[in-house]
């Protein structure tokens, strides 16, 4: 039986240029690979050229134009897909004991990051019974879900800039992908510590 200590999660936020991981790009992401109990083992960070064919969506790029700095964070000094997704998965790889992959919300930054690395190298988030050679250890976590379930409060109802600050370890989420990563693995800290409280609360 492993315990909750033996797991490493690849705490992960991404930049996305739309909604579509293809017709659109994974402009930058950034991962944090920490344990509930706050050891952190290291940080990846990585800015992407656009997919071939691809272009922005434009009511997603109004959006990056109305928030100051974001655009030139998520596209400034690109490198090629295929060598960072290679040099990530050699880091995953690398870290100490079993490897989940974690993100708030995962059904949206889990989607892309799984598009690339099955695009782009021979492994996914959740590999098949089939796959021997598997880059993590199980399923993903969603991190909004977990607050979800320890709060009590509906998934919807818990957007990131509306949660109280001393979660994320008062880690300001600006939309870079390495803070927005190392918020949110603040919060999967603050949550492992208080998941035998009956509910969270707001003033906790």
């Amino acid at each position: 039986m492993t315990h909750l200590s033996d797991w490493t999660y690849v705490v992960t936020d991404i930049e996305v240029d739309g909604p579509w991981a293809g017709p659109n790009s994974m402009r930058s992401f950034a991962s944090v690979a920490t344990t509930t109990d706050g050891r952190t083992f290291g940080e990846f960070e990585a800015v992407l050229e656009p997919l071939p064919g691809a272009a922005p969506n434009p009511r997603t790029k109004e959006w990056f134009d109305s928030e100051p700095g974001t655009w030139e964070a998520a596209t400034e000094n690109p490198e090629p897909v295929a060598g960072v997704m290679r040099r990530y998965v050699e880091w995953i790889r690398a870290l100490p004991g079993r490897r989940v992959f974690a993100a708030s919300p995962l059904s949206f930054d889990g989607t892309w990051i799984d598009y690339y690395l099955r695009r782009f190298t021979p492994y996914g988030l959740h590999q098949g019974p089939y796959e021997e050679d598997r880059l993590f250890d199980g399923a993903a976590l969603c991190l909004r879900s977990y607050t979800a379930a320890l709060t009590g409060r509906p998934v919807a109802d818990l957007p990131t800039p509306e949660l109280p600050p001393h979660w994320l370890g008062e880690v300001e989420h600006t939309h870079r992908a390495i803070d927005d990563a190392r918020g949110y693995a603040n919060l999967l800290h603050f949550l492992a510590r208080n998941a035998d409280t009956p509910a969270i609360t707001f003033d906790a």
